[in-house]
């Protein structure tokens, strides 16, 4: 009887151990869902907090206006005029790598590489080089410390992502100034034009607090899940050889390669990449299998039952991207990385409206979209007509998934300068060929 006795107190105990633990988990998850807003948001900004989502909230939700704002900065017209920008950021990142003797870390590169082309394209700063290195270091800082603990202590991770916001709100404010001042000379509308020009006619002219929130909001989106996914692309295309050169045959086929192997002259073209269907399947599956963000949080709005489960209205749901593109049972071989299973003969997405969904789904998809796409194919052009690269380690590193999925040592490969005939170019040779003679 009295082990009996123990044995219910023992139950008792760990049950309400467990509940203890639950109610700590979700109270730490909404002060960090609350440090994230703090940390990107300054305390005279009145904007609420956006309610359906623990995690990062999708460019709009703070008004309704703001999602046909932003509507006009992802249009065709707009991607267009962002194409030939993001072409030369690319280009010059990538004669960059050629010309480094020592093999790079690709994920940190190519954080640098859509830092860069969130500053130079989509907001149109002109930033000198050397500020935008140090801009860049302390944007890093901030996003390292964005989930931190809600402690407010010397040397704490929260007060290095306050410091780290200040600083990068105060280098922000300075190119939006000079931005507003110096107006001419301009070619395109960048992201931040239409942002201020479409809250005019909205009514809501955007204060310089508003402005800077807006803008550390578009870099954030253009940063982490494209320099994952511009990653993984890399890793693939090293790891199959045999898609790179399909890639480059569909390149020659629609004259952006020779024959010979050198790249045609000009600038892409929207309607061109859209003619490249092999290339969108090597996108496609680069997406699908290496999603860089596990999943998303909606607001359930209207109770419904899902495997005998009642789901109540206004509960928080979380959905997995991951495990849909894993258990789909559209997608055959789902292990195997094969850009086919996305073409026409195939066309393996086309069942069903959710199978496939690296941009979520619904009218809560990502906004960024189709610019993220548009940059994976520009770095996969440039990549396949201008550059050659070998893995610079006996074996390919493994992958982690926190905070979005990336290599663990980054991925070091050893990238080579091409002569008009696409074979590499080495350091020494380079050297001999610059010589004076």
């Amino acid at each position: 009887m009295l082990f009996e006795g123990l044995e219910l107190v023992s139950a008792l105990a760990t049950l309400a151990a467990c509940l203890v633990s639950v109610t700590l988990l979700l109270a730490v998850s909404q002060q960090l869902w609350q440090l994230r807003w703090a940390a990107t948001r300054d305390k005279s900004c009145k904007l609420p907090i956006p309610k359906g989502s623990m995690g990062f909230p999708l460019i709009g939700e703070t008004g309704h206006w703001l999602l046909q704002v932003f509507s006009k900065v992802f249009s065709h017209e707009a991607l267009q005029s962002y194409l030939p920008k993001i072409q030369l950021v690319v280009q010059d990142t990538l004669r960059a790598w050629s010309s480094n003797p020592e093999a790079i870390n690709v994920y940190q590169e190519t954080q640098k590489l859509t830092f860069r082309m969130a500053i130079r394209v989509l907001l149109g700063f002109s930033i000198p080089e050397e500020d935008l290195g140090h801009l860049f270091e302390v944007y890093q800082q901030f996003v390292e410390n964005v989930f931190s603990l809600p402690v407010d202590l010397p040397f704490s991770g929260y007060r290095r992502g306050i410091q780290a916001r200040q600083i990068l709100q105060k280098g922000l404010e300075k190119a939006i100034r000079e931005k507003l001042q110096c107006t001419q000379g301009k070619d395109y509308s960048d992201a931040l034009d239409i942002l201020i020009e479409s809250s005019k006619e909205h009514g809501k002219e955007m204060t310089m607090q508003e402005l800077k929130d807006g803008t550390l909001e578009l870099i954030f989106a253009a940063y982490a899940t494209t320099a994952s996914a511009s990653t993984s692309l890399i890793m693939q295309l090293l790891k199959h050889p045999a898609v790179l050169e399909k890639l480059r045959e569909e390149l020659r086929a629609q004259g952006i390669l020779h024959s010979g192997g050198c790249p045609c002259e000009g600038t892409l073209r929207l309607d061109t990449l859209s003619g490249l269907h092999y290339l969108d399947c090597v996108i496609k599956e680069v997406m699908r299998l290496f999603t860089p963000i596990s999943g998303g949080y909606r607001t359930v709005l209207q109770t419904f039952e899902l495997d005998g489960f009642q789901i109540p209205k206004g509960w928080s749901v979380m959905y997995s991207i991951r495990d849909t593109h894993d258990t789909a049972p559209v997608f055959k071989d789902v292990n195997v990385f094969d850009p086919d299973r996305f073409g026409q003969a195939r066309s393996e997405d086309k069942d069903g409206r959710f199978h496939y969904l690296p941009f979520g789904g619904g009218v809560r998809s990502c906004l960024g979209k189709h610019l993220a796409k548009l940059f994976l194919k520009v770095l996969a052009v440039e990549l396949a007509s201008t550059s050659r690269f070998e893995l610079a380690t006996r074996t390919f590193p493994r992958i982690t998934l926190v905070p979005v999925l990336h290599p663990v040592d980054g991925l070091s490969v050893k990238f080579f300068g091409l002569d008009s005939n696409q074979n590499k170019i080495l350091p020494e040779t380079e050297a001999m060929l610059s010589a004076t003679v």
